[in-house]
């Protein structure tokens, strides 16, 4: 069956810095259109973003992670497979929400 879209919006992507590990690194240079999928085969989400020519997120969210909402309409995950922790800066916090009524995320 394969991949589902199953929202998108526009968001700030940040990662975060791998030296401090405190601070967030810009990945896109303002909001960008992120989509989100889900595999229903493989019970997994992709977490997909593109500005310009170059992939910001291409992430895959499987059921051990967990998408935390940090503040309003700010929201982070940590990828072990691309070994960083990604953030999202949604416009409204209705978006962020929107994201958590996934079943992992």
């Amino acid at each position: 069956m394969g991949e589902s879209p199953i929202f998108s919006c526009k968001a700030h992507v940040f990662h975060i810095d791998p030296v401090s590990k405190k601070s967030w690194i810009p990945a896109s240079t303002g909001a960008v259109p992120v989509s989100f999928f889900y595999d229903s085969s493989r019970g997994l989400y992709r977490i997909i973003s593109v500005e310009g020519t170059k992939a910001v997120i291409n992430s895959t969210v499987t059921p051990s992670m967990s998408f935390t909402k940090t503040s309003q309409k700010f929201g982070q995950w940590s990828d072990v497979r691309a070994n960083t922790v990604y953030g999202l800066g949604f416009l409204s916090e209705a978006e962020l929400n929107q994201v958590r009524k996934f079943s992992v995320l």
